[in-house]
C-alpha cells in the first residue's frame, strides 16, 4: 500500500487594499501626526502690564475734566477757558518769588507762608477737652483775634485747634485694638513699663498715629485757605481772595489747583513716612 501525500494548507492573510491616505499613513507615520497636532494662532493675546491701567486712569479722568471745563467755559462764557488759564498760569509761576508789596507777592511767597503757618499749628497740637471736637475750626477764629490781637497767631491757633482731633481719635484708636497676648506675653516676662511702651505700645499704635497725622495735615491745609481769607495779610487763602475782588478768575482757578497739588504732596510724603514706620 502507497503512502498518501501530506496536504499541508497554509491561512494567507487578507488581502487589504491600500488607499492614497492609508499609504501616506503608513509611509509618514511622523508626517500625519505632526499634521493632527492643533495649528498655533498667529498671534498670542498677552496681558497688559500692571502699571498701565494706574497710568491711564488718571490721564482719562484729567482729560475728560479739562473736556468738561472747555465746554462749560465755551457755553456759559464767564468762566476762562483752560487754554487761557494755562497761559495766566505759566506768567504766574514764571516768577513766584517776587515782592511789590505788603500784599502783593508772588504765588511762592503766599504758598510758604501758609505752610509756615500750618506747621506751627500742627506741630502745637496737643490734647485738650474731647467735648471741643465737634465745634467748627473757623469758630475760634474770632477767639483767636480777640486773644492774640493779630491775624498771623489767630491762624495758627485755629490750625492748631483743628489739628488735635484726628490724631487724638485715632491714637485712641490704634490703643484700644493693641492684641491682649502681647499684654499677657509682657506680664509673663515680667518686661518693664518703659520695655512695655518701646517694644509693644508705640509699635503697635505707630500705624494709627500716623494715620492721624495724615487727616490732621490735609484737615489744617483746608481750614487755612478759610482763615486767610478772613484774617486778609499774606497767604495762599488772601491771595485767593484778592484775586476775587480783582475779578482776575484764572489767578482763582490757578489757586485751586495749586492747593491741591501742595496737599497731594504733603500727604503722599506722609504716607511714605508711614510706610517707613510700618511694623508689620
Amino acid at each position: 500500500m502507497s503512502a498518501r501525500p501530506v496536504i499541508v494548507h497554509t491561512l494567507k492573510a487578507p488581502r487589504v487594499e491600500v488607499g492614497p491616505a492609508d499609504a501616506s499613513t503608513q509611509l509618514h507615520p511622523a508626517m500625519n501626526q505632526a499634521s493632527s497636532a492643533p495649528e498655533k494662532p498667529l498671534y498670542v493675546r498677552t496681558r497688559a502690564p500692571e502699571w498701565l491701567p494706574q497710568v491711564l486712569a488718571p490721564v482719562i479722568g484729567l482729560a475728560l475734566f479739562v473736556a468738561l471745563w472747555a465746554i462749560i467755559a465755551k457755553v456759559g462764557g464767564r468762566l476762562p477757558d483752560p487754554v487761557s488759564t494755562w497761559h495766566s498760569a505759566v506768567d504766574v509761576f514764571s516768577n513766584p518769588f517776587y515782592r511789590k508789596g505788603p500784599n502783593d507777592q508772588g504765588i511762592g511767597w503766599n504758598v510758604l507762608t501758609s505752610l509756615g503757618r500750618v506747621g506751627i499749628g500742627f506741630g502745637m497740637a496737643a490734647p485738650v477737652i474731647s467735648i471741643l471736637k465737634p465745634v467748627s475750626p473757623l469758630a475760634w477764629l474770632p477767639i483767636g483775634l480777640m486773644v492774640f490781637k493779630a491775624a498771623n497767631p489767630a491762624a495758627i491757633y485755629v490750625i492748631f485747634i483743628c489739628s488735635l482731633w484726628p490724631m487724638i481719635v485715632n491714637t485712641a484708636v490704634g490703643v484700644r485694638h493693641i492684641p491682649q497676648d502681647y499684654l499677657n506675653v509682657a506680664r509673663v516676662l515680667n518686661l518693664s513699663e518703659w520695655t512695655i511702651f518701646r517694644k509693644i505700645l508705640f509699635p503697635a499704635v505707630l500705624p494709627y498715629m500716623i494715620t492721624g497725622v495724615r487727616l490732621s495735615i490735609g484737615v489744617a491745609w483746608l481750614v487755612i485757605v478759610a482763615a486767610e481769607m478772613l484774617t486778609g495779610g499774606v497767604g495762599i487763602g488772601f491771595w485767593v481772595w484778592d484775586e476775587w475782588n480783582n475779578l482776575n478768575v484764572q489767578h482763582i482757578i490757578i489757586a485751586i489747583f495749586t492747593v491741591g497739588i501742595v496737599g497731594l504732596v504733603l500727604e503722599q510724603g506722609l504716607i511714605l513716612l508711614a510706610r517707613r514706620f510700618s511694623y508689620e
